[in-house]
């Protein structure tokens, strides 16, 4: 641990976990850029450079601010949300599988964003209103029928599971109730897709970001450190362990929810986001600005490999992410398994 004092005040950091946290950084930055400049005008990497600096040709200029920014943003600010999310999420459940696609969050983001496609019509801002509750009554019913102290461990796993099972069926039921051009929107949805996303689509994830990534720094960072040596020891080192499991959990509840708004449900990056993070950092912890920085690279890698995959066709983000995803899962099952931990 290394510490920069200035002043009264004192940064301690580790720097393997800085150089990756800025690795991973500069790696999206890069793809984000080569994405821009990807398509049926191709825009070089240095023109693309000199329109975000304010500078370059003005029709290169329309097509990289209006046109293809607005879907890098909108991947960076998803990919960073669902990192930061599954970080939160595994530590709170000490379970590398404590993933919010897994334990139903996203489903129940999901869920509010069909019924008010189906049942209201609207677009916008009323379908990240609809992520938003869904997400937070599924965290709510998922906390209660977790009962008190389990919102830790194989029981909130568990629990979890059974919540996102239901909630599958419950959209498939709504999918089934709607017109078809309904039907349509919420299939195209429902499959995570960041293809026509401008940054009407991103402002509620952007704003989310401001709001809650530093608050989860700067009081959450230290307490899922010490809860994750147990409740007593946490208790002992002066951690109020409710709350901060609490306000850690609504917080990374928020964060999938906004993010389903702005894309649908893109599987498996908080899944495999902090586990990436944890093994190039090599620390203990939650590693949560690592795992952010990793989420982000990984969904800008996956949406620019979507439109690279299949020649004159774009495979969307969430199709991608879930056949990586899938493949990591099963290997994860298997260690768990070897290790006896299922």
């Amino acid at each position: 641990m290394t510490v920069v004092r200035s002043g009264n005040v004192a940064v301690r950091f580790r720097p393997r976990a800085l150089a990756v946290t800025l690795l991973c950084l500069a790696g999206a930055a890069v793809l984000a850029i080569v994405m821009i400049g990807s398509g049926d005008y191709p825009i070089g990497f240095g023109a693309v450079v000199r329109v975000l600096a304010g500078h370059g040709d003005p029709a290169d200029a329309f097509i990289v601010r209006e046109l293809r920014l607005p879907r890098a943003v909108t991947a960076l600010a998803v990919g960073a949300a669902l990192g930061l999310a599954g970080a939160v999420f595994q530590s709170l459940v000490r379970n590398p599988l404590g993933s919010p696609d897994i334990l139903g969050f996203g489903q129940g983001a999901a869920t509010g964003v069909l019924a008010t496609i189906v049942l209201t019509g609207a677009g916008g801002l009323a379908v990240a209103g609809g992520a938003a509750a869904g997400g937070a009554l599924a965290g709510i019913a998922i906390a209660l029928l977790a009962g008190r102290g389990g919102l830790h461990g194989q029981r909130l796993v568990l629990v979890g599971i059974g919540v996102a099972g239901i909630l599958t069926g419950i959209n498939g039921y709504l999918i089934t109730r709607a017109q078809i051009i309904d039907a349509a929107r919420a299939a195209l949805w429902l499959t995570g897709s960041l293809d026509g996303r401008d940054l009407g689509d991103a402002g509620p994830l952007l704003v989310a970001l401001a709001v809650l990534v530093p608050l989860v720094l700067a009081f959450g960072a230290r307490p899922l450190r010490m809860l994750e040596m147990g409740d007593d020891a946490a208790r002992g080192l002066g951690v109020r362990v409710r709350a901060v499991r609490g306000g850690a959990l609504a917080a990374a509840v928020l964060l999938v929810a906004f993010a389903a708004a702005a894309a649908g449900p893109v599987a498996f990056v908080a899944l495999t986001a902090p586990p990436l993070a944890r093994r190039l950092t090599r620390a203990a912890g939650p590693n949560l600005v690592a795992s952010l920085a990793m989420g982000a690279l990984l969904l800008v890698a996956s949406d620019l490999a979507g439109q690279r995959l299949v020649p004159g066709h774009q495979v969307p983000v969430g199709v991608v992410t879930g056949l990586l995803g899938g493949g990591y899962l099963v290997w994860l099952l298997v260690i768990q398994r070897k290790s006896g931990r299922i």
